[in-house]
């Protein structure tokens, strides 16, 4: 369980309880509070970190709402029984790409292509052929994430001269989304995402080591260049068990 980088200023410095947050996430992770033994204190951590009780206690807050930890009052902050999930911060392409830092690339399918007339017609094809590849992020040795990655056929082909694109069981800290600029000389600029519920099918449950029914959190991704042309489509489906996604909003003005 990670999450992204710490909350920052307008200026993107890290905020001193985005910090703290960020530094309790990374022992969460490592198993450093055990169920029953409490975090430290609010006195402990603002004398440690050098800040206000308040700035901590706001630090909890964003633990507490992520579902990471609980409070008692009169005992503690303690990690809830979920706080294995990976949870990624995620608001740009930099945050996607930044999880090469901590998870694993894990090909089921190398590059390959198809006729998908409704997959073409999304990335705005003249032609039904489309390159696809299925892959898995794996994080602590667990699959939370399987993706059907789908691309113009030009750049399917460079992909699959990458070795790692076309080798399973590698499993190199690598994300396809760095290899699309490299492989088509274009820069991703942007995504249109879409975020919803479904049901586990028979390939998305032996995937993500759940079972049919259970239900998954599917995002699809639609990549542009600075122009506006279409890069990639990713269909993903997330093991809620082992995953949260997180995106902060801010009000306007």
């Amino acid at each position: 369980m990670r999450s992204g980088h710490p909350k920052s200023h307008s200026g993107g410095r890290p905020t001193a309880y985005g910090v703290i947050s960020e530094k309790l996430r990374r022992e969460i992770s490592a198993g450093v509070y055990p169920r029953d033994v409490p975090l430290p204190t609010e006195m402990e951590l603002s004398k440690e970190h050098q800040v206000s009780r308040q700035t901590v206690r706001r630090a909890f807050q964003d633990l507490v709402s992520e579902g990471l930890v609980y409070r008692v009052p009169g005992r503690g902050t303690f990690v809830t029984a979920n706080s294995g999930r990976y949870i990624r911060s995620t608001g740009t392409i930099d945050d996607l790409l930044s999880l090469a830092r901590d998870t694993d690339l894990d090909i089921l399918e190398p590059v390959h292509e198809v006729r998908e007339p409704l997959i073409a017609q999304r990335l705005g094809l003249a032609d039904d052929t489309v390159a696809t590849a299925v892959f898995r992020r794996i994080h602590d040795d667990r699959p939370y994430c399987l993706t059907q990655g789908h691309y113009p056929p030009e750049i399917g082909r460079k992909l699959a001269e990458i070795p790692e694109m076309r080798t399973p069981g590698l499993h190199p800290r690598m994300t396809v989304l760095e290899l699309i600029p490299r492989v088509s000389g274009r820069a991703i600029a942007g995504a249109d995402q879409t975020i919803t519920a479904t049901a586990a099918d028979v390939t998305v449950a032996a995937a993500l080591d759940g079972n049919v029914g259970d239900p998954v959190l599917r995002i699809d991704r639609l990549y542009f260049d600075r122009a506006g042309m279409l890069l990639a489509l990713s269909v993903n489906h997330f093991n809620p068990e082992r995953y949260a996604y997180r995106f902060q909003m801010k009000a306007s003005g």
